[in-house]
């Protein structure tokens, strides 16, 4: 049975039904993640819940270490990650309180390390869809289900921050047909890939970033006004998608996304390295 991974606020492992729920602590080659990543079972189905944030919010989007975050989740046996993120919209069309489930992505971080394969083991992954279709098919039908206006697809713009967007920014983000704003999920994202895990986003929309002439600049308020309405629907998302995932025949979709990605030849790694990343590259090395 497939093991799913599930990240975004800490309070999306409150949910009705979740069983033999218990705190893991894991520490990775890269440091701790984030926080204790809470697993327990749905509907039999074994879910690792892990908050981006840590509980409290206490981490800005560039302090949040993501390659711990997805090596944790990789050494539980996660197969699959259904992120759920907050962001700000950059079309008419894209309510506040609707979801986009999102396809592309554009990079607009400086200074967060967004690899795994570094200091003597060098693989480049594909990475020209950077979402899994599977999964992120599951996610819409989904919230589809329970309600949601969701949005078939839509690039998401990953910003550094924590700062919010200039209006020149936004307006630039809106010239290259992006679909929303955020700080998070395209580092996530390209360490799912890999992993190996098949990795999807429901983002949803919590303001219209600074563009939008009828509507005031985003303000934190605002967001967590939106954030606290969505926080049901993300729980119902959530259970409504587990069973889609659990129903899915054969391995996950990402299952073998480095059988041709890496690069450095076998006698040049080092044990350390190699023993360091064995998780992720035991298969092929």
């Amino acid at each position: 049975m497939a093991k799913i991974g599930i990240i975004g606020g800490s309070g999306l492992y409150d949910l009705e039904g979740l069983t033999n729920v218990r705190e893991v602590v894991v520490e990775t080659p890269f440091g701790s993640p984030s926080d204790a990543i809470v697993c327990g079972d749905l509907d039999g189905v074994s879910l690792a819940f892990l908050p981006r944030h840590g509980r409290g919010h206490v981490l800005n989007p560039s302090e949040i270490p993501f390659r711990a975050n997805i090596f944790a989740l990789k050494s539980l046996g996660v197969e699959w990650i259904m992120s759920m993120s907050a962001v700000g919209s950059l079309r008419d069309e894209i309510v506040p309180g609707h979801v986009v489930l999102i396809d592309q992505f554009i990079d607009r971080t400086k200074s967060r390390p967004a690899t795994f394969f570094d200091e003597g083991i060098v693989a480049h992954v594909g990475f020209g869809h950077p979402v899994c279709e599977a999964m992120r098919t599951y996610l819409l039908e989904a919230s589809r289900e329970v309600g949601a206006i969701a949005h078939d697809g839509g690039t998401y713009v990953c910003m550094e921050g924590p700062a919010f967007s200039t209006v020149a920014e936004s307006n630039l983000y809106r010239s290259w047909g992006a679909s929303v704003v955020g700080m998070t999920n395209l580092t996530e994202a390209k360490l799912a890939r890999e992993a190996e895990i098949s990795y999807a986003t429901v983002a949803f929309s919590t303001d219209y970033d600074c563009w939008h002439p009828d509507h005031d600049a985003v303000t934190v308020d605002a967001i967590i006004a939106v954030l606290m309405k969505n926080v049901q629907l993300s729980k119902e998302i959530i259970k409504a998608a587990v069973k889609k995932v659990a129903a899915h025949e054969g391995p996950a979709p990402c299952h073998d996304a480095l059988a041709t990605a890496i690069l450095t030849q076998k006698d040049a790694i080092s044990p350390k390295r190699r023993k360091e990343l064995d998780i992720l590259v035991h298969k092929y090395l």
